[in-house]
C-alpha cells in the first residue's frame, strides 16, 4: 500500500512531495554556495546532482526515516526551498528538523511560515514528541528562526559532522510537543 504525500498550506505556501520536474528550479538554490554555506553540502554542479537529491529525499519518506517537503509559493507552484524531517526515530518520538531557501526569498517571512508547519505537522501527524534542529554556529539566521519558533539551545556537540573535508560543531536546539501544542 502506497501511503500518500502530505500536502501542508499555509497562508502563502504550498508544502508539497518534490518530483524530477522540479529539479530545474531546485537547482537553482541547490547550486549556491550561500544556501548551501552551513548545510555540509558543496553546491551542486548539474541537475543531475538535483535528482540524486529528489531520491534521496523519497528514500527517507519510503522508509519512514523522514520526510522533506518542497516549498513552494501559492502563486507560482515552483519550488523554492525545502522543509522537513530526518532521523526520524519512532520509537523515541524525535526527529531533526531541516530547511533551506533560495536566496531571492530570504528575509520575507517564508521560512518561518514554512518551519512553523512542518513542526504542527510533525507533533500533530507524525506523533513527535521532541523535534531537534542541528545548526553551525556561524549560521546566526538559522540560530534566530528556530529559537523564534520556542527552539531551546541545549548545548554544543563538538565535532559532530564530518562533512566538506572537516569537522563541523553544531548546536542543538529542540523543542516539545507540549509547548506548541497546549
Amino acid at each position: 500500500m502506497v501511503k500518500e504525500f502530505p500536502v501542508i498550506e499555509t497562508n502563502r505556501l504550498i508544502l508539497r512531495e518534490v518530483t524530477t520536474e522540479d529539479a530545474e528550479h531546485m537547482f537553482t538554490y541547490l547550486s549556491d554556495k550561500d544556501v548551501l554555506k552551513h548545510m555540509g553540502l558543496e553546491p551542486f554542479h548539474t541537475v543531475k546532482d538535483v535528482y540524486d537529491e529528489i531520491g534521496w529525499y523519497q528514500s527517507i519518506y519510503d522508509e519512514g526515516t523522514g520526510i522533506r517537503w518542497g516549498i513552494t509559493l501559492k502563486d507560482s507552484g515552483n519550488v523554492i526551498g525545502s522543509c522537513g524531517f530526518l532521523n526520524m526515530k519512532s520509537k523515541q518520538y524525535r526527529a531533526e528538523v531541516g530547511f533551506e531557501l533560495s536566496k531571492d526569498y530570504w528575509g520575507k517571512g517564508i521560512a518561518n511560515e514554512a518551519l512553523e508547519a512542518v513542526v504542527k505537522v510533525g507533533f500533530q501527524n507524525f506523533q513527535l514528541e521532541r523535534i531537534e534542529a542541528l545548526i553551525e554556529p556561524g549560521n546566526v539566521p538559522s540560530q534566530k528562526l528556530v529559537e523564534r519558533q520556542g527552539f531551546i539551545r541545549e548545548g554544543l556537540l563538538r565535532h559532530y559532522e564530518f562533512t566538506c573535508g572537516k569537522f563541523d560543531d553544531l548546536y542543538i536546539y529542540s523543542i516539545l510537543k507540549d509547548e506548541v501544542m497546549n
